[in-house]
């Protein structure tokens, strides 16, 4: 019996610490779960929020990509109104050389007389001096500039989109009659329209009259020679442009 009391005791002490150990344990082991539940809910928030930004940056992305889609086609839609443009320009530019070369051969009688054709900007000028068109100081064509009219009108009939502007000029030198240089021009280039309308049958929707008088001289009004440069009729021969505007606008 006091064996087993002796042996009571000696067992009870270690059952002690063993209780206190796994006591110990416990503790540890509840505060690494307290942990380790801190950790996975942080983790959880930070989930949570990657994928709320993760949901705006596809988001955002989607928006994007609509958008690019969209330049894309606009893009595409505007490189296609340019190449149609840019083919009408060139048809147009090839159109306003054959005019010029056939309006050349037509009046080549008048190059001495005081024609000049040439081309710039896209446009086709012809300039008729005064001394062939009308007798100094007079707004009336005489049988010459009629003449000379009328062949340019042979090949303006060939393209009758063209826009036709006669632009009268003057030198600097008044007149005697009261007549000032401006009306001169503008009274010159009305008298042509309508040669080309009345007698050269033109589409009077295609012409346009205007003068500038002395204000857009081409030589020095100080000699003779400048001032006859300067008393002269432009003719500007303007190409369909209709079709280009219609291929930006559609």
């Amino acid at each position: 019996m006091i064996n087993k009391f002796l042996t009571a005791c000696l067992f009870i002490p270690f059952v002690f610490n063993a209780a206190c150990t796994a006591a110990k344990k416990l503790e540890v082991a509840e505060g690494q779960l307290n942990e380790l539940a801190n950790t996975n809910k942080q983790l959880r928030d930070r989930t949570n929020s990657l994928q709320t930004e993760l949901n705006d940056c596809t988001a955002g992305f989607k928006s994007t990509m609509n958008e690019l889609n969209q330049c894309v086609s606009e893009y595409k839609r505007t490189k296609e109104k340019l190449d149609a443009a840019n083919d009408i320009l060139e048809e147009q530019n090839d159109i306003m050389h054959q005019v010029e070369s056939k309006i050349n051969d037509a009046l080549v009688d008048f190059k001495n007389k005081g024609v000049e054709v040439f081309f710039k900007k896209g446009l086709v000028h012809v300039s008729m001096e005064d001394k062939l068109l009308y007798k100094s100081g007079s707004s009336r064509l005489d049988e010459n500039g009629k003449q000379a009219l009328s062949h340019l009108a042979t090949v303006l009939n060939e393209y009758p989109n063209l826009k036709v502007i006669v632009l009268g000029n003057t030198d600097d030198v008044k007149f005697k009659n009261g007549m000032d240089n401006w009306t001169l021009s503008t009274e010159r280039a009305n008298g042509v329209v309508r040669i080309l309308r009345d007698h050269c049958k033109m589409d009077p929707a295609r012409l346009t009259a205007a003068g500038k008088g002395k204000y857009n001289p081409v030589a020095e009004n100080t000699t003779e020679e400048g001032r006859s440069k300067n008393r002269r009729t432009d003719i500007i021969l303007n190409p369909d442009l209709d079709r280009l505007w219609d291929s930006i606008e559609n």
